[in-house]
């Protein structure tokens, strides 16, 4: 089966002009900049048409600004406006003032408005399923982000990139990203996820990896009326002895409460 993401990628990457103008209509964009009471001039590169380009950029195979510039100008060519200077550095300020809490709020209102079209066939016995997983990303190698985001120990100084780790919460029926939380590299998986929670909905099942097995997370989700779908950790001492047997490869056990508390994460 072809990957979809990787098809409607190459769809935008492709296209001419700003293609983000379909997905993210500008009344859209001024919705979030109204309730972030942002003000700003009436310029080419405002921040709705900014981050059309700026959306572009990321996607496209030549991450230049120049590219990103040449998007705009072929968007503006069937507009009937002046042609702007091929100097990048207007493109480039504007991009600079782009405030961080505008993309978040963007993201995630971006990922609740495609869940709430989820169609009832598509969801699991008439649930959301949310999924979450933990990974790492690098940033430029500057002095501010090596003090916010250090890289491995085990790295030697002055090489490698400042690195993050990042949790995050996906929908499986649309795979749309609903919600991020971003620490430093040593972080636990756990720690990262009890950022997400706030994200779930009543009913909500949440589907992750061994790395999110733990008697008490289960029970704060439980606390929410959210359902969990985890592999044991190898390192629960819970066995699958006994227990109701309901078919092949399908039975119920009981996970008693542990007798110490968990130990802290970091």
């Amino acid at each position: 089966m072809p990957n979809r993401a990787q098809i409607l990628k190459e769809k935008f990457r492709l296209s001419m002009g700003l293609p983000f103008r379909e997905l993210l209509p500008p009344a859209h964009i001024e919705q979030q900049l109204n309730k972030l009471s942002i003000k700003y001039r009436n310029r080419l590169f405002n921040p709705v048409v900014t981050l059309w380009a700026f959306l572009s950029q990321v996607l496209d195979m030549d991450k230049s600004c120049h590219h990103a510039l040449s998007r705009v100008v072929a968007w503006l060519s069937t507009e009937n406006v002046e042609i702007p200077s091929t100097s990048t550095s207007a493109y480039c300020q504007a991009r600079k003032r782009l405030p961080e809490k505008l993309l978040e709020n963007l993201f995630q209102d971006s990922g609740n408005q495609l869940e709430a079209q989820v169609k009832p066939q598509s969801l699991w016995c008439g649930r959301h399923v949310m999924i979450i997983d933990a990974s790492t990303v690098s940033m430029p190698d500057t002095q501010a982000n090596q003090q916010a985001y250090p890289q491995s120990g085990q790295q030697k100084k002055g090489c490698g990139f400042p690195i993050a780790k990042i949790g995050v919460l996906f929908s499986l029926a649309t795979g749309a990203a609903l919600a991020v939380a971003i620490d430093i590299l040593n972080t636990n998986d756990i720690k990262l996820a009890r950022k997400l929670y706030q994200f779930l909905q009543p009913l909500d099942v949440l589907l992750g990896d061994r790395a999110f097995c733990s008697y008490a997370d289960f029970f704060w989700l439980r606390q929410r009326g959210c359902d969990t779908v985890i592999r044991k950790h190898k390192g629960r001492c819970q066995q699958l002895k006994g227990g109701f047997i309901i078919s092949k490869n399908d039975k119920i056990v009981t996970w008693r409460k542990p007798k110490t508390c968990q130990a802290r994460v970091n």
